[in-house]
């Protein structure tokens, strides 16, 4: 794994999104890069190589983590984790470049290696995922619960979640309150 060496960069510096397409796709093989509109470039990497180009891309100034997400793709029997960068210092907001940055992790072994020693922020994001979709962040130690006050068979955001049989275990569970005006 790459280590993240900060780089001084000064405000308002300029960068390419085609050179940055070049430098990316010389140093990691087994990509696929796309720039799409907008300066959107977008990164599909082997989920062995996330933290090397986490680390690489923090490196070149995109110092913001701005999301990490999760895409439940139940046909192909994977998750898509997907982070999103991007850059404060670098250019101004109109030739800003943000990075999507995607890998695919399987639903049967749904682990990833945690973005924490890149980015501290990436430990609330890595929570609600693990907690919503039940995929592993492997050096993350919090993946306590975030927002759920119940245990779920199947993590409520998988596109297998039954929520009418949810709904119906739960509330049929529940004594009916009498009419009061009777």
């Amino acid at each position: 794994m790459a280590t993240f060496v900060p780089i001084k960069r000064k405000r308002g510096s300029k960068m390419s999104a085609n050179k940055l397409q070049e430098e990316i796709g010389s140093l990691f093989k087994n990509i696929t890069l796309k720039i799409a509109k907008n300066n959107r470039i977008f990164i599909l990497a082997q989920k062995e190589q996330i933290l090397d180009i986490l680390s690489f891309l923090k490196n070149k100034g995109f110092d913001h983590l701005e999301l990490i997400s999760c895409v439940d793709w139940i046909k192909k029997n994977q998750f898509e984790i997907v982070y999103i960068l991007t850059s404060y210092l670098l250019e101004d907001e109109k030739s800003r470049i943000h990075l999507i940055l995607k890998t695919r992790v399987s639903r049967e072994n749904p682990e990833i290696m945690s973005a924490l020693p890149i980015f501290e922020n990436a430990e609330f994001y890595e929570r609600e995922i693990y907690e919503l979709f039940g995929v592993n962040f492997d050096g993350n130690n919090r993946l306590i619960p975030l927002f759920l006050d119940r245990e779920y068979k199947i993590p409520p955001f998988r596109k297998d979640f039954d929520t009418r049989e949810y709904v119906k275990n739960l509330y049929d569970s529940i004594l009916p309150v009498e009419d009061k005006n009777k």
